[in-house]
């Protein structure tokens, strides 16, 4: 379901509007970003050495730079089963406090028809809708620490953690990922930023 990465991309950018669009990143760039600051610890902070520009930003010549680890900062090293495991999350995030609240369910309408997604993969949001995945479904099929952090902080942009529910959500999901209080801190602060 390639459309899946659309519909990933406008539900960020729709959730963290400001900081996806003023970056001129994009949802995926976003949740990648995240990721990456995350697994690579203080190196991915984004903060450049003298006179170079901060990760996946342009320096003057309109080239983007690279990341600190020497990677191209790209959305695209996120596959469509990735793609798919965080839009999986979103959802699951998003019901975490017992219901997906009207502004939540108009948020997900709206990039569905941005995204042109097609019959079979609206049918298939219907369902995980109906029946969110739970924590322990979507860690089994984590196969690595980058997907994980991918996928933490997906439910991170979903979600503004303002209730018990969500909190413990987060911090459940971490556990099952197996990320470090740092990693969380990291994905926290990059959020900030």
């Amino acid at each position: 379901m390639a459309e899946v990465k659309r519909v990933l991309d406008a539900l960020v950018r729709s959730r963290r509007g400001g900081l996806a669009a003023s970056a001129a990143l994009g949802g995926l760039a976003l949740i990648t970003g995240l990721a990456l600051r995350a697994t690579q610890g203080e190196a991915s902070t984004g903060e450049a050495p003298a006179g170079e520009a901060p990760a996946g930003k342009a320096p003057a010549g309109g080239v983007p730079a690279a990341d600190p680890v020497g990677m191209p900062f790209v959305a695209g090293s996120l596959s469509d089963d990735d793609a798919t495991l965080c839009l999986r999350i979103m959802v699951s995030a998003s019901a975490a406090d017992g219901v997906i609240d009207a502004r939540e369910r108009g948020r997900l309408d709206a990039a569905v028809a941005e995204s042109g997604l097609d019959l079979a993969g609206r049918q298939w949001l219907a369902r995980e809708l109906e029946d969110p995945a739970t924590i322990d479904e979507i860690a089994d099929r984590v196969q690595n620490p980058e997907t994980g952090a991918h996928v933490y902080a997906a439910a991170r942009l979903a979600i503004d953690p303002d209730t018990m529910q969500e909190r413990t959500f987060l911090r459940m999901l971490a556990e099952a990922l197996d990320l470090d209080e740092d990693a969380v801190a990291r994905v926290e602060t990059g959020l900030a930023a």
